[in-house]
């Protein structure tokens, strides 16, 4: 709420003047030289000295509140010019706040300090990514009891047992020489109370609004009657939060987690840069100039994925004709080693061989199901790459070599590790194919004219169906067991650093009542490795905006694909054929709770799942998987509650929860 004498003439207070007609008191001390300024000033000063009844305001003002409509300050345009501007500024909220129903008075040293957490997190990413990367901040947050009251940290309004009176937090300009913080430091101001909004309607009520009105003059006289302050008397900032919630536009989900791109949020952020502005002068680059630059981006991302070229500015057209399709089919055709019905394999070194049953669909012309000579009844999977020669002049296979030169390395890190899952595939054998007759190659790495000469092979174990192939919609059960055998696969590689990076449903495959997680060839092992796949319908908001993925990425794109296969309306190729209209798609789906309504139809603990993932998308914050896969094994394993869940009232577990990215209101 923006308070000031430019949008509702509250900057004006009003005296009474000598003749007892009413004088504004910004004409009256424009200028302090003369009598009549004397005069103004005197009387400014005594309003400030008078105006410590809250209630009294109040009982004053509430009928003239009732009558007035009060809007956001910002336009919708403003704000999402701001949402681009800071697309790589992390907000790192420290501190959740408590918001289960059973909240108890011991509670609000948790919400104080969240409060105080969350308003430093605005103020010091904003200062750092526009006006001084390097350093500090010169602002911090203190809390008032009330109107003449010193100003106190939350620690030492809990030592002091002061906590219970505390009427919100201001941001405050710090003054090195004088450890007294006084009103006319005040940056911006928030009320911090309970229940803010009338109880039929989504509109603030008007005793909230008298008491932002009330600290809003207080803050506006202190200034004005200021000898230090260099801060405009204009117009002042107050947020109004519900400590449940945070607002009308939910600041907080139900998890605690602070929705940083949500409306309400960005009208915080911006709020707290204006203030700034008011105090230190325009930022170094404006948010006009930053969000200007979000095109520019967004199409450096594109080329980086190839979505584009350098010299082209749109997505690469998908209907292509029928002369292109055919050019392209020849082209892999001719690149890609094809092999027939039991045509048998040997690979050098080890020596295994394996015979083949059938082309596998779905896999990129590049997967067989075949038999080990060894162990003929144990069906396989068997993938065929491409030599490193022929990498370069051909993308698609470079997708050969994701799928079996580095998967093969992370499954040989899972292996080396120890770790061991029916949820994650096991190398059975890999290794280059040795073909009949004479090799005429010169060197071991190199190949002869032989079609499959030096050919890269990756044998793994078990073999089944994608769920791609797969009927929809899911049972409850079998949508339960696929996100606990996921989650098991997830929390098992996690164990060893990796992500997953690509999980769709064409990577999960059915076989004998269990789930597994396959094709690891575009895993993460570090911040530095860029080698998620991007995909429209199911990358993580993460992984598409920034082209690496976040700890919650792998569990983000597993909601998609329970929603997916619980018959949830996924956005058509049509849709989302580009970056941005994949980006909006989410945003629409977490913001309305399009994804969690209809999970809640299927189960509750699938609802309660996708809640935590909104909750902690985009943020450095890791996914909780102990607490989550023996959720879920309770209700796989127990046998007693079937269909729809009813356990998610128990308390999660979520101590290194983090914030939202800004794709989700998760209320």
């Amino acid at each position: 709420m923006q308070i000031g004498s430019s949008q509702y003439d509250l900057g004006s207070v009003g005296g009474q003047s000598l003749d007892g007609s009413f004088r504004k008191t910004e004409s009256v001390i424009s200028s302090r030289s003369g009598t009549s300024s004397k005069q103004g000033f005197k009387a400014t000063k005594e309003i400030a000295r008078n105006l410590t009844d809250i209630d009294l305001f109040t009982q004053h003002l509430e009928e003239w509140v009732t009558d007035h409509s009060f809007m956001s300050p910002f336009a919708l345009d403003e704000l999402q010019n701001l949402d681009f501007a800071l697309e790589s500024v992390l907000f790192q909220q420290l501190h959740r706040m408590p918001c289960s129903p059973q909240s108890t008075h011991t509670s609000k040293e948790q919400e104080f300090l969240a409060l105080e957490d969350f308003l430093h997190a605005i103020t010091d990413s904003l200062w750092h990514s526009l006006w001084d990367e390097n350093g500090p901040s010169p602002y911090s947050i203190w809390c008032p009891r009330y109107s003449g009251s010193k100003f106190y940290t939350v620690e030492k309004a809990i030592a002091r047992r002061r906590l219970d009176s505390l009427c919100g937090a201001a941001l405050v300009s710090r003054n090195e020489s004088d450890p007294h913080v006084r009103w006319d430091q005040v940056v911006h101001f928030a009320v911090y109370r309970h229940n803010i909004i009338n109880e039929n309607e989504l509109t603030m009520s008007s005793s909230s609004i008298c008491k932002a009105l009330f600290y809003a003059a207080r803050i506006l006289l202190s200034r004005t009657l200021s000898k230090y302050t260099s801060a405009s008397n204009d117009c002042v900032y107050v947020l109004v939060l519900d400590s449940s919630f945070g607002g009308v536009d939910r600041i907080w989900n139900k998890l605690g987690n602070a929705n940083w791109r949500d409306l309400g949020c960005l009208q915080i952020v911006l709020a707290t840069y204006y203030s700034i502005v008011q105090w230190c002068g325009e930022s170094r680059r404006s948010i006009t100039s930053l969000a200007t630059d979000h095109g520019r981006r967004l199409h450096q991302r594109r080329v980086e994925r190839r979505l584009v070229g350098d010299s082209e500015k749109a997505i690469i057209p998908v209907d292509y004709d029928a002369e292109s399709v055919k050019i392209v089919e020849k082209h892999i055709q001719d690149h890609r080693l094809k092999l027939e019905k039991g045509e048998i394999l040997e690979l050098e070194a080890v020596q295994d061989r394996f015979q083949i049953q059938e082309l596998l669909q779905g896999w990129n012309g590049c997967c067989y199901e075949a038999f080990s000579l060894e162990f003929p009844t144990e069906p396989l999977m068997l993938y065929v790459g491409a030599h490193p020669t022929r990498l370069e002049p051909s993308w698609e296979d470079m997708s050969l070599w994701y799928q079996v030169q580095r998967q093969t390395k992370i499954l040989n890190i899972f292996a080396d590790q120890g770790i061991c899952s029916k949820n994650l595939p096991q190398i059975v054998s890999n290794g280059r194919i040795l073909h009949s007759g004479t090799c005429t190659r010169q060197s071991p790495k190199g190949r002869c004219d032989h079609p499959s000469c030096g050919t890269p092979i990756l044998v793994v174990h078990p073999i089944g169906q994608p769920l791609s192939t797969k009927s929809i919609p899911f049972t409850s059960d079998d949508a339960i067991r696929c996100c606990r055998d996921c989650l098991s696969a997830l929390k098992s590689a996690k164990s060893a650093n990796v992500q997953h990076g690509d999980i769709c449903p064409e990577n999960i495959i059915t076989t004998n009542g269990f789930y597994v997680l396959v094709s690891w060839g575009r895993a993460v092992l570090d911040d530095k490795d860029t080698c998620p796949a991007v995909n429209l319908q199911f990358s993580s908001a993460y992984a598409l905006q920034h082209g690496k993925l976040c700890p919650s990425s792998d569990a983000e794109s597993l909601v998609y694909v329970l929603y997916y296969i619980c018959g949830g309306k996924m956005a058509s190729q049509e849709q989302v054929d580009s970056i941005e209209s994949a980006l909006k798609w989410r945003e629409r789906c977490w913001r309305k709770r399009v994804i969690q309504q209809y999970l809640g139809e299927v189960s509750s603990l699938l609802k309660a799942f996708a809640d935590y993932i909104d909750g902690i998308v985009g943020t450095p914050y890791s996914v909780d998987y102990d607490v989550w896969v023996e959720r879920f094994n309770k209700v796989v394993d127990g046998g007693r509650n079937r269909g729809k869940v009813v356990e998610v009232e128990q308390a999660v577990r979520v101590e290194d929860v983090g914030e939202s990215s800004g794709i989700g209101d998760s209320s």
